[in-house]
């Protein structure tokens, strides 16, 4: 259902059961899928693909030009996957020429004020809480939860499972299952309990653990840290995941 107080292109590709409300913009090269609900007062501009079954609340603002000086006009990309909602005015950016589009995954929540930069790459089952700033090329990673007031520098990386506190800086990359807070943004621990929410066992949470104090805790640098995880440790899809991770670090780890 199209509200005819919309400003619907008439090239836009809208799926018959989705619902756009009064007030809506949307420009031609849009596609919006099945189930999805468009509420008052949203922009869409050109290069936004909307899945199946995301809401979108008023003031939003998808697939913007950049705000990103070498940004030259390129025919760009954000994609906003099934079952995310994007609360008010959040602004998500379309990509530019280093990755060609900005990526909002499967059931994400992105509340009120949010701003998901140019070629950032959000997983699944993400929250970003209130007022979250990601800059540019930041990628975060599945069933991550980002604390309200946080500003994320640009080309950090944030990995499977973390929390954050609110109103954090951060400039440095956090790794899988952990936890990060203080000022500068420092490991806390491992997220046990959104791990136990996701059903895993207390033997494999303690497991995680076991990796970690001896990234964070045994006093040796990173690397040397890194191999005797690799010496020491049972092989896991976990301790694979982690080392991966701090492998591919380019902007270095938060503190221990």
């Amino acid at each position: 259902m199209i509200s005819p107080l919309a400003n619907i292109h008439p090239n836009s590709k809208i799926a018959e059961s989705a619902i756009i409300d009064p007030f809506v913009s949307i420009s031609e090269d849009v596609e919006i899928g099945e189930n999805t609900h468009i509420h008052p007062n949203v922009v869409i501009y050109d290069g936004a693909r909307i899945g199946n079954n995301v809401t979108i609340y008023p003031g939003a603002v998808i697939s913007a030009v950049p705000q990103d000086l070498k940004y030259q006009g390129e025919k760009t990309m954000a994609f906003v996957s099934d079952g995310s909602v994007i609360r008010e005015y959040v602004t998500i950016n379309k990509g530019t020429a280093a990755k060609a589009k900005t990526i909002v995954g499967k059931n994400c929540l992105i509340m009120a004020y949010s701003h998901v930069a140019h070629d950032c790459i959000l997983g699944n089952n993400i929250i970003l809480a209130n007022g979250v700033q990601l800059a540019g090329e930041v990628e975060v990673d599945d069933f991550a939860i980002i604390g309200g007031g946080t500003l994320v520098h640009q080309f950090c990386r944030i990995g499977k499972h973390v929390m954050t506190q609110g109103g954090l800086l951060l400039g440095k990359d956090v790794p899988p299952y952990v936890k990060t807070a203080r000022e500068p943004a420092s490991y806390v621990g491992i997220n046990s309990i959104g791990l136990r929410r996701r059903q895993f066992p207390n033997d494999k949470i303690t497991y995680i653990q076991d990796i970690y104090r001896i990234i964070f805790n045994s006093g040796l640098n990173y690397k040397d840290a890194l191999q005797k995880v690799i010496d020491t440790i049972e092989d896991s899809p976990e301790k694979e995941e982690i080392v991966n991770f701090i492998r591919l670090s380019k902007r270095g780890l938060i503190k221990s």
